[in-house]
Order: structure tokens, then sequence, then C-alpha cells
């Protein structure tokens, strides 16, 4: 067990990448995860680490991290991340430096191929970290507009022209203007303005399945499929042949956290925060001060309007022009909302979730503390109870509490949940101690009858919840069918994250019992 740099509990259950850096602020490992909580802190809870990833451990001074919206998005920033850092603990790779682009090539009749480095005349688009949804979308393209992948033209037609999935440019049955047209549209798919080709193969499928033509029905939803998982290409990502710095904010309790990403050429590379005094015209006077001792970059992109004498000043400080933008849509756009979603989870994930978790249940006030009952058995033996408790969103471990099961015999999880609920609130009513903001019992609406009506007995008018394991239904007293609430919202998020962590400490519970009874 080592002891993290920092406190992992502020860490979000969101994607990312994080860096660990030594005591002389180097950066000495970039990873991605798909829940940064679990996946760094899965470094500090094990004793049984391989001898590299342990020397790893034992020079980590410093934790930072960027979050992404999705876990593609996560793995381009760390390949991003590691080539401008080149960390020591990380694999360094002699071959296939990058991921694959699709090059549209610069010839009469352009064809769609693969490409691993930009060394051929042409258009490049990606790149693709799933290479099998690149395959899909490439074959998708070329046939959905019929375009040719032969090297050289042949004198004679190939197979694919006489199954009708190339236009045949080399005996002349497209003319250079129409195939060039289809080139267009396909390069508008690749740019993402893919909906009129999503149309015609959703056309196909459907024509496809009312004639029984199940194979040809199924190619093209995983044509489809493919070229939805466009979307999931790194937004950051983009071709661009200058530098941006995107800057965002929020204002909390007169305080400003504002945040800046970094993007070289089009893509992400690092970020920085601070955290300052708020006062009228602030965002002005920041570009001033960071500017006068930062690089300069082309452009700015910024969540408002500025004085128009900013982007004069930038433009003297760099010696060329600057563009300073405030987008309303598009990949800028997302870039600002992304520099939002890393300030609100560095800083207010915590009561962010909390909030959330209020207005999915529709609580009067803020649920600031949170506890969760689990039961844990082994076919009926060893039957224990547990309760954990968050509070601010974070757990209070000091506060966790063990059950034995003292009235239940053999398989009663109703039982069990009532005996556990009767002891832990008639003390804490006995002692006139503080009461929770909102109890969560794991189980279904069986489970939540059960504690409802021991607190309903004890007196008791502390809101009570149940969220089931299976399809993370939540159920709440008096509705005869679950809240309907979308499973990977923030309010639900966390109330799966504390019931987690209760399913956690009941089996840990469950298993020293017995290994106890065993060694006796």
């Amino acid at each position: 067990m080592n002891n993290p740099p920092v406190d992992l509990q502020g860490l979000p259950e969101l994607p990312g990448c994080y860096l660990f850096s030594g005591a002389d602020g180097t950066v000495i490992y970039v990873g991605k995860a798909r829940n940064l909580r679990r996946r760094v802190s899965s470094y500090f809870a094990r004793s049984d680490l391989d001898p590299k990833t342990a020397a790893l451990v034992g020079h980590i001074a410093h934790l930072d991290f960027i979050v992404t919206t999705t876990e593609v998005e996560a793995l381009i920033l760390e390949n991003t991340l590691i080539k401008k850092h080149w960390p020591r603990y990380n694999i360094r790779l002699k071959d296939s430096k990058t991921y694959a682009y699709i090059l549209c090539t610069d010839e009469p009749y352009p064809r769609l191929v693969y490409a691993r480095q930009k060394d051929e005349a042409g258009t490049y688009y990606g790149p693709f970290v799933s290479g099998l949804e690149r395959d899909h979308l490439l074959r998708g393209l070329r046939h959905a507009f019929r375009l040719r992948s032969c090297r050289k033209l042949p004198k004679r037609p190939c197979l694919r022209y006489h199954m009708n999935t190339c236009s045949g440019p080399c005996v002349g049955a497209i003319s250079q203007e129409a195939y060039a047209e289809s080139v267009r549209r396909a390069e508008e798919c690749l740019k993402g303005r893919d909906r009129e080709l999503l149309g015609t193969l959703r056309e196909e499928m459907a024509a496809y399945a009312a004639e029984d033509q199940f194979e040809q029905a199924l190619a093209r939803r995983e044509q489809i499929r493919a070229i939805e998982g466009l979307a999931e290409h790194q937004r950051v990502d983009r071709q661009k042949t200058y530098d941006e710095d995107v800057i965002n904010y929020i204002v909390v309790e007169e305080t400003v956290y504002l945040a800046l990403f970094k993007i070289h050429l089009g893509t992400l590379t690092g970020k920085q925060e601070f955290v300052f005094d708020h006062r009228e015209e602030f965002l002005p006077e920041f570009l001033v001060q960071y500017y006068a001792e930062n690089a300069v970059p082309k452009e700015v992109v910024l969540p408002e309007e500025v004085d128009p004498a900013i982007a004069d000043y930038l433009s003297e400080l760099k010696g060329r022009r600057v563009r300073v933008t405030v987008p309303q849509r598009g990949d800028r756009r997302h870039l600002l909302e992304l520099v939002k979603v890393n300030l609100e989870t560095s800083f207010f994930g915590d009561r962010i979730k909390v909030e959330a978790l209020r207005r999915d249940l529709r609580l009067p006030t803020p649920p600031e503390v949170v506890e969760c009952i689990d039961i844990s058995h082994l076919a009926g033996t060893s039957t224990v109870g547990v309760m954990v408790q968050f509070r601010g969103g974070r757990p209070e471990k000091r506060n966790y509490r063990r059950f034995r099961i003292k009235t239940v015999e053999g398989v009663d999880d109703f039982a069990a949940i009532a005996e556990v609920v009767r002891r832990r609130y008639a003390r804490l009513k006995k002692d006139d101690a503080e009461l929770p903001d909102l109890v969560v019992v794991d189980g279904g609406r069986g489970q939540l009858s059960a504690a409802k009506r021991v607190l309903d007995d004890l007196g008791l008018k502390i809101p009570v919840v149940a969220l089931a394991k299976r399809e993370e239904e939540v159920w709440v007293p008096g509705l005869s069918v679950p809240l309907p609430l979308d499973r990977k919202t923030k309010g639900s998020l966390y109330l799966q994250e504390v019931r987690d962590e209760a399913h956690r400490f009941a089996i840990a519970y469950n298993r020293s019992l017995r290994s106890r009874a065993v060694l006796q």
C-alpha cells in the first residue's frame, strides 16, 4: 500500500488522461482511463505491483489530469501527451508512431486509401483510433459513392465494376466531373457532414430487410455504425496549421476559476488552471498578464467578447495578426465546453454530483450526507450488513459501520435490511445524533419497503431510495415503477458510486468472517 500524492477522492469518475510527475516536476508517466479515480487509485491500493510499476509509484510526487468526453478522446490525447513529454516509464515505440489516416489522393480520379505517414499529396482525415471503425468507414464510403480502389487505372473493368461497387472510370463509364462530385460527397462525410450518406444507408438497410436479405441489411448496419463512430473521433484533434489557446472560466462566490487549454496544430497538448479574486474586467486583465510572459498563439478562443484592443495587443506581442474568437457552435464551441467540464470536475465535482442527485430525486435540500445499506452472504451463511457514509460527495470512512446479522436465518435480504436499518437509526435516534439526508439500500422494491417500514416505525422522516443492480433502477416510496432516470446522469452515477462502495465494503467484511471461520 502506497501513499498517493493527492486526495484520490477528488478525482472524477470520468474518462481522461492522468500525468504522474517526479519531485522535479518532470512528467514520468502518462496514462489514459475510462474512469480516472478507479484507474489512478489502483496504483496505490495494491501491494503486489510488478517491479517497474512499483518503481514508478515510488517516484510519483505530483498528479495532474485532463478530463475528456469519451475514452476514444483519451486514447488520442494520451498518444499526444506521450510524444510531447516522452515520459520515462511509458513504452517508447519505434514503429507505428501514430494512428492511421484516410487519404483522399490528389489524382484525376482520386482514391480513398489508408495512410500512416503524411508523405503523399492529397487530403488527410483522421487519425482513427479504432481500426475496425476506420475499415468499415472506408469500405462504406467506397461502396456508397462507387469510388475506385485500384492503384493504376486498368485497361479493362475489374470485378468491382461488374459488382456495381465501382463507377468504372477506367473504361470511361463516368465523367471526371461526375466522379469528382462523388468524391466531394465522400469528403463531406469525412468532415463530419454525413447526414446524407447515413440517410442513404438507412434506406438501403430498410429495403434489404424488407426483402429478407438480412446479410446485406447487416452489412449496411455495420457501415452506419462505423460512420456514426466517426463522431467518437477526438474533437480536439482537428486539422490545423497553427496553434490555439482555448480559455474558459467559472465564477463562484467572488472567486474566478479559469482554465487554459493549449492546442498545438489542432491537437490538445496540455492545460493550465488559475484561481484568483473576481473583479470587473478580469478576463482582459488576465489575457494581458498571461501573454506578457507566455507565447502568443495565432488564435485565442474565449467564452465572451472582449475589447478589440486586446487582439491588437496580442498581435503586437506576436508580431503578426492574432485572432480572438467567440464561437457559438462547432469544434471550438465544443472545446470551450470541454474546458468548463474540466474546471467543474477539478474544483466542483463533488458539489455538482450532490446537486444533481437532489434534482434527480426531487429532494427539497441537497443530500450532503448519504448513507447506503448493503447485505452480503454466501448461500445464506456468514450474513453481514454494512453501512457506508458519503459526506459532500466523498466517502467518510471513519463513519463506516459493520453489522453481524443476528435475527435472520438463511437467505432473507428483506429481513436483513430491516435489521441493519433498525440497529443503525434507532441508535442515532437514541443518541440524538446527526441523521443522514438520504438513505440508500442496495436492491429493489422489496428492500425499499423493508427499510421504509422500519424508518416509519422509528418515527424518522428520512428520504430513502433503493438502487437495483441489473438495470440501475431507482425505486422510491409510493411508486409502483422505478423513476425514469437515465443511468448515466450525474445523480444516477453518484448513487451507483455510493452503492458500489457499500457493496465492496460488505463483500470484504463477509470474506473476512469466512476466512476467520476457516482458520478456526
